[in-house]
């Protein structure tokens, strides 16, 4: 009996990825807790990971230029300079695996630490396994999302999706993608217009399984399609499946009908008539009676008010 199909294989096999095996890993640990980094230390000479040992902040130019493709940092160590730094830094280097490892932190923080480039956060007193094996998963991701066999752009509706940039462009104008939210764009778009499930996505852009209640898949999706919107307003490029996930096929907008027609070309009681009358109505002149009203309709009316008149008058 032949085995089933598995609902993702085809995008998966986009990618010459080794789910064991991130491949080589040049790690920097910034990080000035001496004992926290001298097990980190010993361990990864223990499994021949080339790395790098700060103390202190580099220049972003100096950073580049040590070639690693993951970095361990205690953003404490740089103070209220840490937003600025980590943003700064996941914007030159696209595909630097950034796990942040620091004291306790509040949930904003780590929002905050999470949407402006890290990959992964661990909170200190942590063991170094796990801190290895969350820089292995980070690698791994960037792995993927690098060695695609097509290089070349995707087009798609207005946007060209250029994996080489980790970037989108609209008109030729930059969407202005963080590296998080293009991985998400990159994902979907490359699923060929099928469902990807949350936890599906959550799995290939960050790296492991989602944790229950999370909502990081829909809170990317959303600003993905609103930075989308913005650049190619005529386009609705990602749709939402209630209860299972999202999907990608552009398609225009339809536009909107002309103002004061309904859908069938036909005017639209609540637009004023072409005479200034409300309702639509046969624009006749106050006191006008209308063409087809009965003929007796004036006479009764004039009938009535002389009975109205006296009842006034017999009352004042």
């Amino acid at each position: 009996m032949s085995r089933p199909k598995l609902p993702y294989a085809h995008v998966v096999d986009r990618y010459h990825v080794n789910h064991s095996d991130p491949g080589p890993i040049r790690l920097a640990i910034l990080d000035s807790d001496s004992g926290f980094v001298q097990v980190l230390v010993n361990r990864l000479e223990g499994i021949g990971w080339q790395y790098r040992r700060l103390e202190a902040a580099p220049r972003i130019e100096e950073f580049v230029a040590m070639r690693v493709n993951a970095v361990v940092v205690d953003l404490a160590l740089m103070g209220p300079s840490a937003w600025e730094f980590l943003e700064r830094l996941s914007g030159a280097m696209p595909g630097l695996g950034v796990v942040v490892c620091t004291g306790r932190s509040t949930v904003a923080q780590r929002v905050r630490g999470l949407r402006m480039g890290a990959d992964d956060w661990v909170t200190k007193p942590c063991h170094p396994e796990e801190v290895l094996a969350r820089v292995e998963a980070v690698v791994r991701r960037r792995k993927q999302a690098t060695s695609r066999i097509d290089e070349g752009p995707m087009a798609a509706g207005e946007l060209e999706i250029r994996a080489d940039q980790f970037q989108a462009f609209a008109g030729g104008r930059s969407v202005d993608l963080t590296r998080r939210e293009f991985e998400v764009l990159q994902l979907i778009a490359h699923a060929e217009g099928r469902v990807l499930q949350r936890e599906e996505i959550y799995q290939q852009v960050w790296g492991y399984a989602m944790a229950h209640g999370d909502r990081s898949v829909d809170v990317f999706i959303r600003k993905v399609r609103q930075k989308l919107e913005q650049a190619s307003p005529d386009w609705h490029y990602i749709h939402t499946h209630f209860g299972v996930g999202y999907r990608f096929d552009p398609d225009l907008r339809e536009q909107d009908s002309e103002p004061g027609k309904d859908l069938a070309g036909m005017p639209n009681p609540s637009e004023p008539s072409p005479l200034g009358h409300e309702g639509g109505g046969s624009g006749n002149a106050p006191g006008q009676k209308a063409a087809g009203a009965p003929a007796d309709q004036g006479a009764a009316e004039q009938g009535v008010d002389p009975v109205l008149d006296k009842m006034r008058s017999s009352l004042a």
